[in-house]
């Protein structure tokens, strides 16, 4: 067999390497990137652990007592020294007067039943990551946080992005008045600063709920992938191969959707990636300002804005969790991000 023939299996091997499969190469290659898609991926599945009710099922139990510090710091701290302290009441300060009590009868009935209550089951003193006012586990509360918070920036990163990427197409496709109408719309929803439209709208619909800040979010948060989009159709639209799709008789739809978006899609999964982050940080900041997650739901924003009011008390663990959790999720999807978008730039090789 010649060397010819040998030759050609390797480079036809070489040549059928898409863009995916060398981009999967490169962030392979990228230690930063992969591990920063290693915690993603974690907090994915913690995410889906969580909403199946595998875990944190029950993150609103009262299991600890009030504000029980954290396990490594043992219950002989002072604050959980007055936490836990009993509060001494005379049995009855009225009779101690001389005056009966027509409410005895009602009151040894109630402190029956608590007691009752409290001998089948006892509050820990401690807890792994320490508990909130009403004894509530905070390493719960940030596993639940953490299925509310990804749930909100995924879906609300997918409604955004569908919405540019479909109103970008159209626009940088079509042009004339379709690309006027939507730049006009864009145009409106730049023009006042992202935040504030956001809590005008939250305060508008005074709607508390999760699939509430999924709106909000998607529907206010297209615009940075419709302006890029936009300008990917216009300089793709006038290429030789859209030109030969049109030849050869395919329609609008096809020419935008089948053979021009698999060409931006790396813009898209970039931007993707991006409002992901965004709107993780958006919505822990209209919980944080009461806008967000309604009273029976727990996100990193409402465990943040109990925290506010427990730091007076010197009760730092619940604000140490949410911010740990949320730090480390923003940072390895940033990092992610970035290798991600080097991984899929075509003239970085």
């Amino acid at each position: 067999m010649s060397p010819a023939a040998t030759a050609l299996p390797a480079s036809a091997g070489s040549a059928s390497r898409g863009l995916w499969t060398l981009a999967w190469s490169r962030l392979t290659r990228d230690r930063v990137g992969f591990a920063s898609l290693a915690i993603v991926v974690f907090y994915v599945v913690v995410m889906c652990a969580s909403a199946a009710g595998l875990i944190a099922g029950d993150w609103s139990r009262e299991v600890g007592v009030s504000y029980a510090p954290p396990g490594f710091q043992g219950p002989d701290d002072p604050v959980a020294r007055s936490a836990t302290a009993p509060t001494v009441v005379p049995e009855s300060a009225v009779e101690d007067l001389g005056i009966p009590d027509p409410l005895a009868g009602v009151l040894a009935e109630i402190r029956r039943g608590l007691t009752g209550a409290a001998g089948a089951e006892t509050a820990a003193a401690t807890l792994p990551l320490g508990g909130d006012k009403w004894g509530r586990d905070v390493l719960e509360k940030a596993i639940k946080g953490t299925e509310t918070s990804m749930i909100v920036g995924l879906v609300a990163a997918g409604l955004a992005v569908l919405l540019g990427t479909v109103f970008g197409a159209q626009a940088g496709y079509r042009g004339g008045r379709v690309d006027d109408f939507f730049n006009w719309i864009y145009s409106v929803f730049t023009a006042i600063p992202y935040l504030l439209l956001v809590l005008a709208i939250a305060a508008v619909l005074n709607q508390k709920g999760t699939l509430t800040v999924i709106l909000i979010l998607g529907l206010t948060g297209w615009t940075g992938t419709f302006r890029l989009v936009r300008a990917e159709y216009l300089r793709h639209k006038a290429r030789e191969y859209v030109l030969a799709a049109d030849a050869i008789g395919a329609s609008h739809r096809e020419r935008m959707y089948r053979h021009i978006l698999p060409n931006v899609s790396h813009v898209v999964l970039v931007q993707l990636s991006l409002h992901v982050v965004l709107f993780i940080k958006s919505e822990v900041i209209l919980s944080f300002l009461g806008f967000g997650v309604g009273v029976d739901t727990v996100s990193w924003g409402s465990m943040l804005n109990e925290a506010q009011s427990e730091l007076l008390l010197g009760i730092w663990w619940q604000l140490a969790a949410a911010t740990v959790a949320m730090a480390v999720l923003v940072t390895a999807f940033s990092l992610f991000t970035d290798a991600l978008r080097d991984a899929l730039d075509p003239r970085l090789r």
